[in-house]
């Protein structure tokens, strides 16, 4: 017969001490990893607010503060009127018709507009101003409110008439008359008065011009 090899015997090992024994209920449960617990990310809340500023304490009140009254508006100073030149031409009451007319030729010559000319006489009247009161007062001093031409008018006149230069013609008549006269042109007149003849007194410091030839203010 054959000799078969002796098998080894297998002895089971028995736990040291302070080994338990496995249970068969160990032996079947399957091994299993351990878990790792995540706790929750925590929520964000709402933001805390900022703290809000105390309300400001009401101002005593302090002493009323006196207004001072308002006093009368100081006075504006009226405005000065322009200076009247003062032109003469020098005439005796024979000459001084003559002269007159060559002055207003030359002031129209110069610029002049005929409406801003005003022609006064002391004796008697311009032929032009008897010209035309021929043809009625009405007319005549129609003329006068229109404005458009040279007008010619007795030294008394009393009517509020201003235009820029006025000539005075002192062709007769006595010298409180002329002398009247001369005050009354200044009136009338707004930028220059023509003396053709002696009326008025002399103005100092004037300024002068060829007999017969007036200039422009």
């Amino acid at each position: 017969m054959p000799v078969f090899p002796e098998e080894p015997e297998i002895h089971e090992s028995l736990p040291g001490p302070g080994v338990p024994f496995l249970r068969e209920s160990d032996a079947q449960a399957p091994a299993t990893a351990p878990t790792t617990v995540v706790a929750p990310a925590p929520v964000p809340g709402p933001r805390p607010a900022p703290p809000r500023p105390a309300p400001p304490r009401a101002a005593r009140p302090g002493p009323p503060q006196l207004v001072p009254k308002p006093g009368p508006a100081p006075r504006r100073p009226a405005p000065a009127e322009p200076q009247v030149e003062v032109q003469r031409i020098a005439a005796n009451p024979a000459q001084a018709v003559e002269r007159a007319d060559d002055a207003v030729d030359l002031l129209l010559e110069s610029g002049r507009n005929p409406g801003d000319i005003l022609v006064l006489t002391v004796g008697e009247a311009h032929p032009w101003q008897q010209h035309e009161l021929s043809f009625g007062e009405e007319r005549y001093w129609a003329q006068l409110a229109e404005g458009g031409d040279v007008f010619y008018a007795d030294a008394a006149l009393t009517r509020p008439v201003r235009r820029e230069v006025v000539v005075l013609v002192v062709n007769g008549g006595p010298s409180a008359r002329a002398a009247e006269a001369y005050t009354k042109a200044l009136d009338h007149a707004t930028a220059l008065l023509v003396v053709c003849g002696d009326a008025g007194p002399a103005a100092k410091g004037a300024a002068g011009t060829t007999p017969g030839r007036p200039g422009k203010a």
